[in-house]
């Protein structure tokens, strides 16, 4: 495995599989499961402590509400820990989940993407991954690739509707 995909519930994985989906994309080994920093400390203190030794390169931890999963996890690893705030049936329009993964203390980083930003949490974690590995980088090329075809055609049949 490459990278650790976890979340705080089940119910955060509409917004997670977003990550699983586009690593899956690009061909990217990952494991992917629930943790709670609240409701399974001792859960969290395992995964984060072995992760490393289990071969994983990147965590993209995801939480909503309190959000203390992913500045947790980073205490418990060196490995890099992408934080992906999620808007939660309990959360303050996502504001609650943003700060608390946001507002780390030095010493403990977390790289924070946007709200319910599984997605790019993925892409990031690939082109982590892709520094030091010449084929994902290279599929990362052709994703980019692939972005910038669709907006050239979404370009050209807008600009043919005010022609028409």
């Amino acid at each position: 495995m490459n990278v650790g995909i976890i979340m705080g519930s089940d119910s955060d994985l509409p917004v997670m599989g977003q990550a699983a989906a586009v690593l899956d994309e690009l061909g990217i080994d990952y494991e992917i499961t629930v943790v709670s920093a609240h409701r399974t400390p001792q859960r969290m203190f395992e995964y984060g402590q072995s992760a490393k030794n289990r071969g994983l390169q990147v965590i993209i931890a995801g939480a909503g509400g309190a959000a203390h999963l992913p500045g947790m996890i980073a205490s418990l690893t060196t490995l890099p820990v992408i934080g992906v705030p999620i808007k939660s049936s309990n959360s303050i329009d996502g504001w609650d989940s943003i700060l608390s993964i946001l507002q780390m203390p030095n010493g403990i980083p977390v790289a924070t993407v946007a709200l319910n930003g599984a997605k790019n949490a993925g892409l990031l974690a690939a082109r982590i991954l892709g520094s030091t590995d010449a084929a994902i980088s290279t599929k990362l090329e052709s994703y980019s690739q692939s972005m910038k075809a669709a907006v050239m055609e979404k370009a050209l049949r807008v600009e043919q509707t005010k022609k028409g």
